[in-house]
């Protein structure tokens, strides 16, 4: 559970810092890297690609979350 939220909370600075933000304080960034993670896991399953590392899982979650936060953004943008 804790190496879940440190892998979350690195997931979300990273993607902060990928999306030119600042990102959205510790939490949402924590709550946005978990989140990338489901997401990251259904992506780069439905690719094939399976993840053992602990630098894989924040790649990955790092993924997950740059498309959700994009998704986001279009979203925002489009209203």
């Amino acid at each position: 559970m804790i190496t879940w939220l440190i892998i979350g909370l690195i997931a979300g600075w990273l993607t902060g810092k990928i999306m030119h933000g600042r990102g959205y304080g510790v939490v949402m960034d924590i709550v946005l890297g978990l989140i990338g993670g489901v997401i990251g896991g259904w992506i780069f399953g439905a690719l094939g690609i399976m993840v053992f590392s602990l630098i894989g899982a924040i790649v990955m979650s790092t993924i997950g979350a740059v498309v959700l936060v994009g998704a986001v953004h279009l979203l925002h943008d489009a209203t």
